[in-house]
């Protein structure tokens, strides 16, 4: 699907969600995943479920910050290589203009009382918004009724919570089995036709 399929000026529109989004999303990169969901998926209908699970595994294993990944991926599924670079310069502004304001106040920031008590608040909602971000995906993949893929959610989860399991080995692993699932469905069918 490219840009041409998403109405008057998508790129636009693209380039002001993501400045929106980004501009109002604390907590990393699956808080953005979060709200690229329900802006993507839910509202604009560009992407569906299943597309905006893959681009958010993809994002996450993929070296970088997600929030950047996501949009490279979005991007390039609405516009092309047009549409990656509107996303992605749509992403990074807002944290490059509140670092560099940030920085420049650091010594007045860093020992203010009430500035210490926004950020504490900041992080109770996104624990609220990173389980809404388990929730909404950990759904999706309990909605495919794949053995394997519920099986693989719940050895992950229970790998890094419960045995403290780097997260790259998980991610290794779970691409390993992802290559090893598709590798026997491309064996299974080329041997029944």
């Amino acid at each position: 699907m490219t840009y041409s399929n998403h109405g008057k000026n998508p790129l636009g529109k693209l380039f002001l969600s993501m400045l929106y989004i980004s501009a109002f999303t604390f907590g990393g990169g699956f808080v953005i995943i979060t709200f690229m969901k329900r802006k993507f998926v839910d509202e604009l209908h560009w992407i569906d479920d299943q597309e905006m699970l893959d681009l958010t595994a993809l994002a996450q294993s993929s070296p970088g910050a997600i929030a950047v990944n996501a949009a490279i991926l979005v991007g390039w599924h609405v516009g092309g290589f047009l549409g990656m670079l509107v996303a992605v310069i749509g992403t990074i502004l807002p944290p490059i203009i509140i670092i560099s304001v940030i920085s420049f106040f650091y010594a007045v920031f860093i020992t203010n009382p009430y500035v210490a008590i926004v950020l504490k608040g900041m992080q109770a909602g996104v624990a609220a918004v990173i389980l809404d971000v388990v929730f909404n995906l950990g759904s999706g993949v309990l909605k495919t009724k794949s053995v394997i893929h519920i099986l693989v959610m719940i050895v992950a989860f229970a790998a890094t919570f419960f045995f403290g399991v780097n997260v790259v080995y998980i991610i290794l692993a779970a691409t390993l089995v992802g290559i090893i699932v598709s590798v026997y469905k491309q064996y299974k069918g080329k041997k029944q036709s």
